[in-house]
Order: structure tokens, then C-alpha cells, then sequence
């Protein structure tokens, strides 16, 4: 299971630093592992594109205890030593964070003809969401694997216009 804390900025001049570069700031957890896990994740310059997802994504594994400590004040990031957070620091001149909330993602991963797949169930508290990943190089081929499969199985699909993130800070599930 996937857990992801939002971070809410301090003040107008850090957001628009992060909007001008699309990024996002969180906290992901691996709870359900041998051993739970935590990452501090920067995403930057998302663009979804006929349901491929571009994106740039720059995380480093941090202490669980640190992280839960910093979901229940998200000002002790400030203290926290890391390079993601440095780099957050220097290049958006954040001096301060505030949570926003977050969502949970149940992931499943499944091996499928030479790639993987990563099934999400997203629980949001206005709904949930589904969806099926893949990284890959070749996402346009990945992609028409996927969907002839979905087709020859009857299973209905949609591309994903919009970031898991993005919805969140809607409020609202896409139609």
C-alpha cells in the first residue's frame, strides 16, 4: 500500500516558483513491506499526453520514524537532511511547509508479456479512482499492448487526462 502526504507551501512567492515548474513535493510511504518504507519525492514538469505520463522525479528514502514525524508536523522538514529537500530549499526558496492532506494508493504489480503493470486503487475521501501504469521507453507500444488486451477482455478504459495529485487538489473525480 502506498501512502502520500501533500504539502501545502508557506506563501504565495514559493507556490508560484513551484507552478511555474509543475512541482510537487510528498511524502510517499510503504507501509504494507517487510519493512515499511519512506520516500521524499519531488515531481516536476508533469505533461499527460494522450494518457502517457511525462514526468520529472527526483526522491531519496528517508527513515519511516523521521517521515511519520514530519506527516504529523510538516515543519520539521526543515530539519530534515536530505538531498531532495535541499534541492527543494535551493531551487523554490521554500523556508517553511504545511501539509494538505493526501490519498492512498492500494498498488498491485503484476509481470504481463516482458513489462510491469502497476494497478491502482486510489482512495480519495470525495471517491475512488483506478488505474493501470507502466514504465516504460516505448510508451506508445506499451500503451497498444494494453489497450488490445483491455479490448479482447471487454474491459472499459479511459486515457488519464489529468495526475492523481491534480484530482486531489480538485476535490473531484474526473467524469
Amino acid at each position: 500500500m502506498e501512502i502520500e502526504v501533500k504539502l501545502r507551501l508557506p506563501n504565495k512567492a514559493s507556490h508560484q516558483k513551484l507552478a511555474s515548474s509543475r512541482a510537487v513535493l510528498r511524502l510517499r510511504f510503504y507501509e504494507q513491506t517487510d519493512i515499511p518504507k519512506c520516500f521524499i519525492c519531488l515531481k516536476a514538469k508533469a505533461v499527460i499526453t494522450n494518457g502517457v505520463s511525462r514526468i520529472e522525479e527526483d526522491e531519496e528514502e528517508v527513515d519511516p520514524f523521521i517521515g511519520y514525524a514530519c506527516l504529523e508536523d510538516p515543519g520539521k522538514l526543515m530539519n530534515v537532511d536530505s538531498r531532495v529537500l535541499g534541492r527543494v530549499k535551493e531551487e523554490f526558496g521554500a523556508n517553511g511547509f504545511k501539509g494538505l492532506g493526501g490519498f492512498r494508493t492500494v498498488k498491485s504489480v503484476y509481470e504481463w508479456n516482458g513489462v510491469k503493470l502497476e494497478v491502482d486503487e486510489v482512495k480519495y475521501e470525495f471517491g475512488d479512482l483506478y488505474e493501470v501504469e507502466c514504465e516504460n521507453v516505448e510508451p506508445k507500444k506499451v500503451k497498444g499492448m494494453i489497450e488490445t488486451f483491455f479490448k479482447e477482455n471487454g474491459i472499459e478504459y479511459s486515457e488519464s487526462l489529468m495526475s492523481k495529485f491534480t484530482i486531489f487538489r480538485a476535490a473531484k473525480l474526473p467524469s
